[in-house]
């Protein structure tokens, strides 16, 4: 596993965490970096992701509600909401990951992670947002 695809995952871990525990991402991001207790150290890249998703998360969960056809984000899966947020943010704001990998990231994370169904909705409404990135950054 390369090292930002466990960043990812460790990333996924906060944010799903934090929701579930109903505190900041930020301030357990700063209690994992603080206190990794067994695990190893957050990598930068994790960091980076939790930051930026907590920085853009109006947008984020705007372009998520407005392209889940079907689907609130109160009704999605929580790991596939912490997934589509992580996956929309490297698509939408960080230049470095090319568009695919963070599709390809997203949806390899949702195989073990989440339902069976999670994969093809995540690669779908992710692709989705990768056709309108054009407009979404307009």
């Amino acid at each position: 596993m390369g090292a930002r695809t466990k960043a990812r995952k460790r990333a996924l871990d906060v944010l799903f965490e934090a929701e579930q525990r109903e505190v900041d991402p930020v301030t357990l991001l700063a209690q994992r970096i603080a206190e990794p207790g067994t695990q190893s150290a957050l990598p930068q890249y994790a960091v980076d992701l939790v930051e930026g998703v907590v920085a853009h998360s109006a947008r984020i969960d705007e372009v998520i509600s407005t392209h889940a056809h079907g689907w609130t984000i109160e009704r999605m899966p929580a790991v596939d909401r912490a997934l589509l947020r992580l996956g929309t943010w490297e698509i939408l704001f960080n230049d470095e990951v090319p568009d695919a990998v963070a599709v390809d990231e997203a949806v390899e994370l949702a195989k073990s992670l989440s339902t069976d169904d999670s994969p093809t909705f995540v690669n779908g409404l992710l692709g989705r947002i990768v056709d309108l990135k054009p407009t979404l950054l307009a």
